[in-house]
């Protein structure tokens, strides 16, 4: 994580206000540990006094032990496994894994109580995990069974070849058919726990399609040319075009429902035949379009 100061304060005073989800007992200890960076420089000691545009970096923090990983038997709706990887439906509502914002059971748990032949890369509190979703975001993610493969997918995010596509409802009808997002997104510079179109932060690129619409909304077809935290939710809403019930990004008169962004299409590589594999799948009964959903079109979209 990387932030920029805005003003005069306390190292452990400042991650505590950017990364609220973290006791400051933690935080401290991280600090102790030479966790934390200030313009390139190793600090140990909490005191230590920030200024501003001074940049943080704050390297991984481990989830804290307490988390209980004891499987929780779920009926997943798995898309598509074999000995190396599997692809599940993930369900609105549920955490992808263990974090100190949101406790109980996960999608992790549910991975668990299948089988322990989960990859190791991601710690111990995100087994076989590649690429995330929201807790509110719906549809595919791709599950690792162990190591070498997990290296291969996570390098195919990096060089662009692992394909996401999503389906989003969007308010207001863009005037382009098709159409490209650019904008560098980071920590939003007054709400740390949200995402916003900042200079300071790292290249993100959207691309979206307008598959129909209807009154004063419209269902798009978004492809990640890159990952950020919130990426398509943060650049649909840079234009003014919120998702459809997003209570983070959209206005409190769009916030209604469930969040209308679903990932519907995912193509990849596979690690081990070298097979090009496609797997997709409709949104749910709840997201917020009563329209026909033009599946072949968002799988066909280059």
């Amino acid at each position: 994580m990387q932030f920029r100061a805005d003003q005069k304060e306390r190292l452990d005073k400042f991650l505590a206000r950017m990364v609220p989800d973290v006791s400051r007992t933690k935080l401290a200890t991280h600090i102790e540990k030479g966790g934390v960076t200030v313009d390139g420089e190793a600090i140990t000691k909490p005191r230590f006094e920030v200024i501003p545009d001074q940049t943080i970096v704050v390297a991984e923090l481990e989830e804290s032990p307490a988390h209980d990983l004891t499987p929780v038997p779920m009926d997943l709706d798995i898309r598509y496994e074999d000995d190396s990887l599997l692809v599940v439906n993930k369900p609105r509502g549920m955490a992808v894994h263990p974090a100190p914002s949101s406790r109980g059971a996960t999608l992790i748990h549910g991975l668990l109580a299948r089988s322990h032949d989960l990859s190791t890369v991601g710690g111990d509190f995100r087994p076989g995990i590649v690429h995330r979703l929201d807790k509110d975001t719906t549809g595919l993610m791709i599950v690792a069974k162990n190591d070498k493969v997990h290296a291969h997918l996570a390098d195919q995010l990096k060089t662009r070849t692992l394909g996401r596509k999503y389906l989003a409802v969007i308010y207001r009808v863009p005037e382009e058919k098709q159409f490209v997002i650019e904008g560098p997104i980071g920590r939003h510079p007054k709400n740390p726990t949200q995402m916003a179109v900042v200079s300071t932060g790292k290249p993100a690129v959207t691309h979206v399609k307008v598959l129909a619409h209807s009154g004063s909304n419209a269902l798009v077809g978004c492809r990640l040319e890159t990952g950020r935290t919130h990426q398509i939710r943060v650049h649909l809403s840079s234009i003014g075009c919120p998702v459809i019930g997003d209570k983070a990004y959209a206005p409190k008169t769009h916030q209604a429902g469930e969040m209308a962004l679903h990932a519907a299409v995912l193509r990849f590589v596979h690690p081990v035949t070298g097979k090009e594999i496609e797997v997709s799948v409709e949104p749910p009964f709840d997201f917020q379009w009563s329209g026909e959903i033009p599946m072949e079109e968002l799988i066909a979209w280059k």
